[in-house]
């Protein structure tokens, strides 16, 4: 059966970020050669048509979310020199503000420095004030569980993620950076690909998608707050980067817990062709017939070689 498989960071390991979680390059090209073995890829024109036929094709498609510079760098030639493509989700608040969003600042805190090390420091910083006490049960046991975490990264993930609230996230962030980053001019341009990468991409094969603008949980938004999301994103991609062959969309996160009914609904409604969620089994003709907006995708490290080395 046809089988999304998603992707986040793709590189070579580096001692700048001893604690970093990104799959090797390597363990990437021998996924790819398990994957050859044991499913075949799906053509991108086959993937196109089931959409239309309702008809799933036997292979694997890549997905690759948060327009990381890994994707340009490392992802992109391994693809074409195997004759290969992917779907590539981008957040374009990173292109319209230019600055880390914060997941991928978490990200870097978490890749630099110990999990105890950063949530002491975000211990110092917190107070009840900034923490939706709702939050915590409904995503406590639904957020992580696939990905290898130490108990104090999971949990500043799981903090700084889903139970703070918003409006204090991005302060709290600054301090964090400013405490353990004495430098942050480079980050930004090594952590992303640019608009003019993105069209090289497309021109290359590749498919480019929207990820949302700033990447929220869906349905933590109002009705209203995610349709910008949605509208926003597009508009971004169309006008400022590269017209889209193709509209289509991923879930931040993903997973039920983070999108509602009312999503799809908006998806539907901006004739979004397809979206992809999270969740671990193949995509079957149902699927493909009754909830395109939820296309559902395997983590890459539920596979043979998908996991992170350290």
């Amino acid at each position: 059966m046809m089988k999304a498989v998603m992707y986040h960071y793709v590189r070579p390991d580096s001692t700048n970020l001893p604690f970093f979680k990104n799959l090797h390059v390597e363990d990437f090209e021998k996924q790819l050669d398990f994957f050859e073995e044991t499913y075949g890829f799906v053509d991108k024109n086959d993937f196109l048509k089931s959409l239309e036929t309702g008809q799933p094709v036997r292979g694997v498609v890549l997905t690759f979310d948060d327009g990381f510079k890994d994707h340009y760098k490392y992802v992109m030639p391994v693809l074409l020199r195997r004759k290969l493509w992917g779907l590539f989700y981008i957040n374009t608040g990173v292109h319209q503000q230019q600055k880390i969003l914060d997941v991928h600042r978490i990200h870097l805190l978490l890749g630099k420095y110990s999990g105890e090390e950063v949530y002491l420091k975000l211990n110092e910083i917190l107070e009840n004030k900034h923490l939706k006490d709702e939050e915590i049960t409904a995503f406590k046991e639904d957020t992580y569980q696939l990905q290898v975490n130490d108990a104090h990264a999971a949990l500043v993930k799981r903090t700084l993620n889903y139970y703070i609230d918003y409006d204090y996230r991005e302060s709290i962030l600054d301090v964090l950076m400013d405490h353990f980053f004495e430098n942050q001019d480079h980050l930004f341009s090594e952590t992303y690909i640019s608009p003019t990468e993105m069209i090289e991409m497309q021109e290359k094969g590749m498919v480019i998608g929207s990820h949302t603008v700033n990447h929220l949980i869906m349905s933590k938004l109002s009705l209203a707050r995610q349709e910008e999301e949605i509208v926003d994103s597009f508009e971004h991609l169309m006008t400022h980067i590269v017209p889209l062959d193709i509209k289509t969309f991923c879930y931040p996160y993903g997973g039920f817990h983070t999108f509602t009914k009312e999503t799809e609904t908006l998806l539907e409604k901006h004739q979004v062709q397809f979206s992809f969620n999270v969740e671990s089994r193949d995509i079957t003709s149902n699927d493909l017939h009754n909830r395109k907006q939820a296309l559902p995708r395997y983590d890459c490290n539920e596979f043979p070689y998908g996991k992170c080395r350290n």
